[in-house]
């Protein structure tokens, strides 16, 4: 896993879920030996030989750890958390016959940014009807490239612009967020880069004090104080992933399980950053979300 063990736990139970409700108990017909990098990225490839020369029967990575883990290509691998498309980029043959050695599940369906991004902005834009520059943080990676490549392509729709604010380490953060204030953006977007993630208290100090509108993607993130968050819901994605763990230790081979897309996703609404912004949610919007944060 990229990030800190203590932020991701509620994740690692729902892995132990779905082998669970495949029949697998920890502890009798399984044990799970797991790595975290702590958001220090350039670990991963050292964490994935670690787990490699236990000769597991199973890997199980998320996000930017499945580039580390797929370099052990003679052990089966089940990602997820991944929201680039695994076709695109080389990761699978395809969603129906992946081949190989490699399984897993996608945030979107068919790998599609954009339009989880058009439902994700629609939403913003009736909690923040002034929207018109919208400032978006995140490292140069796969994911935040193609999500500042969606916003883009909704901005003529929703009627505003995009700027990004491109960040290294989680040392450029406070660069990030006063360059935007400085450029007067009406609300910041968080890209869903594990970088931004693992640094989660440190990005929600300064969106704290930045006083601006925030939308982003997992559910953790409305739930830590942005105002708005949409996306599927990771947690679910990491139950499937137990239940192909599961399959691929009874015996089933990586290559003939599909792709599985994205089939529950969460609306989260912090009521509470958006009294303190000022900003009355519509009574509609309350009833379609998810989550309501008080």
């Amino acid at each position: 896993m990229p990030g800190r063990a203590e932020r991701l736990k509620d994740w690692i139970a729902a892995l132990r879920t779905g082998l669970q409700e495949a029949g697998f108990i920890e502890g009798t017909n399984y044990s799970l030996a797991m790595r975290f990098a702590n958001g220090e990225f350039d670990r991963l490839p050292s964490l994935a030989k670690e787990l490699g020369a236990l000769q597991p029967r199973v890997n199980v990575a998320a996000g930017n750890a499945v580039r580390a883990v797929r370099a052990l290509p003679e052990i089966p691998l089940v990602f997820t958390g991944v929201a680039v498309d695994p076709v695109a980029t080389g990761l699978v043959q395809s969603y129906t016959r992946p081949g190989g050695m490699i399984t897993g599940n996608v945030m979107n369906a068919m790998g599609s940014e954009e339009a989880i991004t058009q439902k994700r902005i629609g939403l913003f834009k009736e909690l923040v009807p002034g929207l018109t520059l919208l400032g978006m943080i995140g490292p140069k990676d796969l994911l935040s490239i193609a999500e500042l490549t969606a916003l883009q392509k909704v901005s003529g729709h929703f009627g505003f612009e995009v700027t990004n604010y491109v960040i290294q380490t989680g040392d450029d953060l406070e660069g990030a967020f006063a360059s935007g204030r400085r450029d007067g953006v009406s609300a910041f977007y968080i890209s869903g880069e594990p970088l931004l993630f693992s640094n989660i208290s440190r990005v929600m100090s300064l969106v704290a004090a930045s006083g601006t509108p925030t939308v982003g993607t997992f559910p953790e993130w409305g739930r830590a104080g942005l105002l708005m968050s949409y996306s599927s819901d990771i947690q679910d994605g990491f139950r499937h992933a137990g239940t192909y763990a599961a399959k691929i230790l009874g015996g089933t081979k990586p290559g003939d399980l599909p792709i599985e897309q994205a089939s529950k996703f969460t609306f989260v609404i912090n009521l509470k950053t958006a009294k303190a912004l000022g900003i009355a949610v519509p009574p509609t919007l309350l009833s379609l979300a998810d989550e309501v944060i008080e």
